[in-house]
């Protein structure tokens, strides 16, 4: 005896046993027709030579992608073979897939590169020299790392009078994007420091990930400072890099670039002091010849004035000093009271009481508004309810009225529905009760 079997029946089956035997597999092709779809999931041809094949990549497995898979690209996908039961069609079911010849990593550093390049955004025309002579500098790293502890070092021996502001933030692992771009935004909007830099020690392409997101770059291009990025060692290079308006090779390289006039300026100094020094011992070597032919009590007088004038012009620096620093401490007690004014204004208790204020408020609101829907919905009910009495036939039998019905349930309407010895039922409004057709009933059915 044949077996016909439904369409349906018979994919399901083929389905289940393609399942338990290709569960687990490899499937190594070029990728074609790729097209993501709004839902979130990847659907493309993987094809060789001789042969092609549907693939589809949900949501959850495509947003794991490090790359983004693009056609023509040779690829190796892993996940299990099924049958899509509206057409009937053979697929794979992709859980992960590897660029053959490249890594993941290193082809999407290459795509976001590329991407980015094409904005203008590694245009040196966009990018913005550093500040001079900074006064502040903010640094984007780990606070428990060698790195703050090589900059803080070298920017202190080179430039001791600049503030450094130290943004933590996690330089590796899946928060350290999203750390980055927050530390980046705080700094920007503090107003305390005059450029920014991000740092971290060197690793491996996987260490350095964050840095090649484009989350970081994005973020780096949206400052209002200028960025000097110092990731890595001399020879590594990330995204981050080549968006900054610097490139630093190491951190310490970063610090010593920052702080480059600066330290400029006192080695011209120091040479200046030198060479005046040189000059006043040769001056008094002169002067002291010259001496050496003047009266003593002439030589007295000429030194007693120039005492006194030293003297009288540093009282009047004195008092030009006192003048200033009086006025610069006013200043920042301004300054100060501005800042503590400011802090009471986003204190988090009336921040708190506000928001409790106005949630209150949005209670009492909603309490009313579903007080008034509710009797709304009370006054609707009622106006159904009694509509629905009036219509009910129970209402009818309850002014004397009766249905009788046949053993069926179905309504008697005419005598010339019923047999004799045919069981019958009556229904009153407060109950019903069975009864037979006898036969002076089947008499006067007849009879009419």
């Amino acid at each position: 005896m044949r077996r016909i079997w439904p369409v349906r029946e018979l994919v399901e089956r083929v389905c289940e046993q393609v399942e338990q035997e290709y569960g687990d597999i490899w499937v190594e092709g070029e990728i074609s027709n790729c097209r993501p779809a709004p839902s979130g999931h990847l659907y493309f041809t993987l094809k060789d030579a001789d042969a092609q094949l549907p693939v589809v990549l949900f949501r959850r497995q495509a947003l794991l992608l490090r790359f983004k898979p693009e056609d023509g690209l040779h690829v190796l996908v892993r996940g299990r073979v099924s049958v899509y039961a509206q057409r009937g069609q053979l697929q794979l079911v992709g859980e992960t897939i590897e660029p053959v010849g490249a890594g993941s990593l290193q082809l999407a550093f290459e795509q976001l590169k590329e991407r980015l390049r094409a904005e203008g955004l590694f245009e040196s025309a966009r990018k913005r020299p550093l500040p001079t002579f900074p006064r502040s500098v903010g640094i984007v790293t780990s606070p428990t790392g060698a790195v703050i502890r090589d900059f803080l070092n070298i920017a202190g021996r080179r430039h001791a009078g600049l503030n450094v502001v130290v943004c933590p933030a996690a330089v590796q692992g899946e928060q350290a994007p999203s750390e980055v771009e927050a530390a980046l935004v705080q700094l920007n909007a503090s107003g305390l420091v005059d450029v920014i830099v991000i740092a971290r020690g060197g690793g491996s392409l996987e260490d350095l990930s964050a840095f090649n997101s484009e989350q970081v770059a994005r973020a780096i291009v949206a400052s209002n400072l200028p960025v000097v990025s110092a990731i890595g060692h001399e020879t590594d290079f990330t995204i981050a890099d080549f968006v900054a308006d610097l490139r630093a090779p190491t951190p310490s390289a970063a610090a010593e670039l920052i702080t480059e006039a600066q330290h400029r300026v006192a080695e011209r100094v120091e040479n200046l002091g030198n060479r005046l020094e040189r000059a006043a011992r040769f001056q008094l070597m002169h002067a002291r010849r010259s001496l050496d032919g003047i009266p003593l009590d002439r030589v007295e007088r000429r030194v007693t004035a120039m005492l006194y004038r030293a003297s009288q012009r540093l009282d009047d620096l004195g008092f030009r000093l006192e003048a200033n620093a009086s006025e610069s401490i006013r200043a920042r007690g301004r300054e100060v009271a501005d800042l503590a004014a400011d802090v009471l204004r986003h204190e988090p208790r009336q921040m708190l009481a506000r928001m409790r204020d106005r949630l209150a408020d949005g209670t009492a609101r909603l309490e009313r508004s579903l007080e008034r829907t509710l009797r709304r919905w009370a006054a609707r009910v009622e106006a159904f309810d009694a509509r629905l009495r009036s219509l009910s036939p129970l209402a009818v039998l309850e002014r004397g009225y009766a249905l009788v019905l046949d053993s069926d349930g179905a309504v008697i309407r005419s005598v010339a529905q019923v047999v004799q010895g045919e069981h019958i039922r009556t229904r009153l409004h407060d109950g019903e009760f069975s009864s037979t057709v006898d036969e002076s009933t089947e008499r006067k059915k007849r009879k009419k």
